[in-house]
């Protein structure tokens, strides 16, 4: 039974190492694993592919310095969500939690979790229906396309069984979803260190795979730079979830330093781990096989450890992505519960459990939704489309930094940004840049035919849903106060 007493407040009870820990294992789920290859065929270059590994964790790095500083300086349940909210006001933030809700860590919580039941069938035979049955429940929504619902049910079934359990063990207690965190973090980590050695000193690999390129008239992709773009993003997205820990910064024992060390570290922790792990593949393959992959852990693994290497790939992948949307899970539901408790979204979403100290009403919610997306089949493209919005808001989080300086220039700040104001502006910048040529790389994708809709403005529209759901709750909020 959902609880309703609003009164009762969160409790902190996660420590430093938790902290290092659960950034570490928001960030590293299934991209490292799948987004190497597709990146290597648009880059055609191992140097570059490299390069475009290192800029990425560095413009990240930068981002989690400069969000550092705001996070110890407002240590709040709902991290991104209060930092705009007293950047810019409550509009901006509602958009952002709104954001959250309606496809960016829901779409992320079904997407990942999905990866886990497609690596389950490694070890398990999932039912699906014939063709025809799933195409005969086939619906049409614009501007997504035609889905099927029951496709691959199967695997939509454990993707949702996954959610639930998960939304569980998260339902009963910050501290026991907070040492689930943790141990699959630490044995994910332990798995990839694991195969990163075997590949780079127990295996005949060849070091003249550094150095050879894909002939460009075999590229795709026939622009580099539209084609390091395109690269980019799919680092970006390996690097996505970097700042779910400010989400729960009530929960955090000394919020102020174990939140700007937790993100200083395990970020430098995941661009190290992401940089020995594509050396390994390029070490073992050769660039001209790591595009044509379909799975280059498992070709590499392959390599490395024989006709075992897929089975450790895919308990490695489902280790992985468990442990990523169970911290996913954990961190969402404290925005809608901060939105809540502010009067912008459903009161009962902001209730505490009386025993537990959870926002018990915000996880059952996110699992509902989650799982309808799940259904859906819709929650990859959704998530394609607001990646592009997750730019300009990382944007204005670090901008955010300039503002809070002028309007709070007395606050305590425990920690402030290292380069200020040169690492927020280029990050910034960058983020400008980047978000300018996705939306150009997208139309001439489209215009060009290799895209089907233009993602970048759709994720605006997507956003815009949000415009009417705030002056809805806005009137309540008016009302009741």
């Amino acid at each position: 039974m959902m609880q309703s007493n609003t009164k009762i407040k969160l409790k902190s009870e996660l420590g430093l190492i938790i902290t290092i820990l659960y950034v570490i294992g928001a960030v590293i789920g299934s991209g490292i694993f799948k987004k190497p290859a597709l990146m290597a065929g648009q880059v055609g270059s191992p140097e570059i592919l490299l390069g475009i590994w290192v800029v990425a964790g560095i413009i990240t790095l930068f981002g989690a310095l400069t969000n550092a500083e705001v996070a110890g300086m407002i240590a709040e349940t709902g991290g991104q969500y209060i930092f705009f909210q007293k950047m810019y006001g409550e509009f901006t933030a509602f958009l952002y939690g709104w954001g959250i809700f309606i496809v960016i860590q829901t779409g992320s919580i079904a997407s990942i979790s999905y990866v886990f039941a497609e690596y389950s069938q490694y070890f398990l035979h999932l039912p699906r229906f014939s063709p025809e049955v799933e195409k005969a429940f086939m619906l049409h929504i614009p501007m997504i396309g035609d889905i099927y619902p029951i496709a691959n049910i199967g695997v939509k079934l454990v993707t949702i069984g996954l959610i639930s359990v998960l939304t569980f063990i998260n339902y009963l207690g910050v501290k026991f979803g907070g040492h689930i965190v943790a141990f699959f973090t630490s044995t994910k980590l332990l798995l990839m260190l694991f195969f990163i050695f075997m590949a780079l000193f127990l295996t005949s690999g060849n070091t003249a795979n550094f150095s050879t390129n894909i002939p460009f008239a075999d590229m795709p992709q026939k622009s580099i730079f539209l084609g390091m773009i395109a690269a980019m993003s799919g680092a970006f997205w390996a690097y996505d979830g970097w700042n779910n820990v400010t989400y729960l910064a009530g929960e955090i024992k000394n919020p102020q330093r174990s939140i700007p060390v937790g993100l200083f570290v395990g970020t430098v922790i995941i661009i190290t781990v992401y940089l020995l792990i594509n050396l390994a593949y390029i070490y073992v393959l050769p660039i001209t096989e790591m595009a044509k992959s379909t799975l280059v852990a498992a070709d590499a693994a392959q390599k490395v450890l024989g006709t075992i290497g897929g089975g450790f790939v895919a308990a490695l992948v489902m280790v992985s992505t468990l442990g990523t949307s169970n911290g996913t899970i954990m961190a969402s539901a404290r925005v809608y519960y901060a939105m809540s408790n502010r009067g912008m979204f459903f009161k009962s979403i902001g209730a505490t459990h009386p025993k537990f100290f959870t926002p018990a009403n915000a996880l059952w919610l996110q699992l509902i939704w989650s799982a309808l997306l799940v259904l859906s089949g819709t929650f990859d493209i959704l998530t394609d489309m607001l990646i592009f919005v997750s730019w300009i808001f990382y944007a204005l989080g670090a901008a955010g930094v300039f503002v809070l300086r002028k309007k709070m220039p007395d606050a305590p700040r425990p920690y402030k940004v290292w380069g200020y104001p040169w690492i927020p502006i280029i990050f910034i910048v960058f983020s400008f840049f980047f978000v300018i040529f996705t939306v150009y790389s997208d139309i001439v994708g489209y215009i060009e035919g290799r895209n089907q809709m233009i993602n970048s403005v759709f994720g605006l529209l997507l956003l815009a849903t949000g415009f009417p759901f705030y002056f809805i709750f806005k009137k309540i909020y008016k009302e009741e106060s």
